[in-house]
C-alpha cells in the first residue's frame, strides 16, 4: 500500500513539476516587467496613465514613441532640431500634445511623414518599426549583411524580420535592448506595447549607468614614479 501511494505521489510530483516551473516563470518574467516599468518611470521616460495603473499590454502609438524618443535621447538638444521652420504635418495641428517631439523627430530625420505630410500619430506601430526606429536614434551599427544574419540567425522567427529593419534590429541585439517570448521570438510583426517599450528603455538605462571607476592604487613606500 505504502509503495502504490509512493508511486501515485511520484507521478502527480512529475506531473505537476512543468506546470510549477511554468508559473515560477511567469512570476520570474512579470517581476522582470515590474522592475522595468519602475525604472522607465523613474526616469520620466514613460508615466502612469492618470488613474495609476500603466497597463504594459496596451499598444504604441506613432506619437507616443516620438515623445519617448524625445525624452531619452534628449533630442531636442541635437543641431537638427534648432531649425526654426517647421516641418508641414497635415494631420498634427500645432495644439497636438505631441506636436513639438513630432516636429523634433521629423527635422532629425528619426522618424519620417507619409505621402500627402501626414504622420499618423495615432496609427500602432509593430515591433519591427518600433525598434528600427529606436536604433536609428541610437545610432545603427553599420553591420556587413553577413555579420547581421550571423546575429540574427539564434532567432526562431528572423526570417519574418523586414529587409529594412534587420540591420537596425541586428544593432538592438548587440546593445542588449531586445526582449523576446518564451521560444526566442522577436516577433517583429506583433504590435508593439507599452511593456515592450519599457523593456527597451530599461536595458538602455542600465547600459548608460557609469561604471566604477578604476581605484588609483597608492605606490608602495621607497618607490619613485617616473616622470
Amino acid at each position: 500500500m505504502r509503495h502504490l501511494l509512493g508511486t501515485i505521489s511520484l507521478a502527480f510530483l512529475l506531473q505537476s513539476f512543468p506546470v510549477m516551473l511554468q508559473a515560477q516563470g511567469l512570476e520570474l518574467a512579470a517581476n522582470k516587467e515590474s522592475q522595468a516599468i519602475q525604472q522607465v518611470i523613474s526616469a520620466k521616460l514613460m508615466s502612469n496613465s492618470p488613474d495609476g495603473n500603466f497597463y504594459p499590454e496596451r499598444l504604441l502609438n506613432r506619437a507616443e514613441l516620438a515623445s519617448i524618443l524625445v525624452k531619452t535621447f534628449r533630442l531636442e538638444k541635437r543641431q537638427a532640431s534648432q531649425q526654426e521652420n517647421s516641418i508641414s504635418v497635415a494631420d498634427v495641428s500645432s495644439s497636438h500634445w505631441a506636436y513639438k517631439d513630432i516636429q523634433i523627430v521629423l527635422k532629425n530625420d528619426i522618424m519620417k511623414g507619409y505621402r500627402g505630410n501626414m504622420f499618423f500619430p495615432n496609427q500602432r506601430i509593430t515591433k519591427a518599426e518600433a525598434l528600427a526606429i529606436f536604433a536609428q536614434a541610437y545610432g545603427v551599427f553599420q553591420f556587413p549583411d553577413e555579420s547581421v544574419n550571423e546575429i540574427l540567425a539564434p532567432y526562431p522567427d528572423a526570417a519574418s524580420i523586414p529587409t529594412w529593419a534587420r540591420r537596425a534590429i541586428a544593432t538592438v541585439i548587440t546593445e542588449g535592448f531586445m526582449n523576446t517570448d518564451a521560444q526566442g521570438n522577436i516577433s517583429p510583426l506583433r504590435p508593439m506595447t507599452r511593456g515592450d517599450m519599457a523593456y527597451v528603455l530599461s536595458r538602455y538605462l542600465q547600459r548608460q549607468q557609469r561604471q566604477p571607476e578604476t581605484p588609483v592604487v597608492p605606490t608602495p613606500p621607497g618607490i619613485v614614479e617616473p616622470r
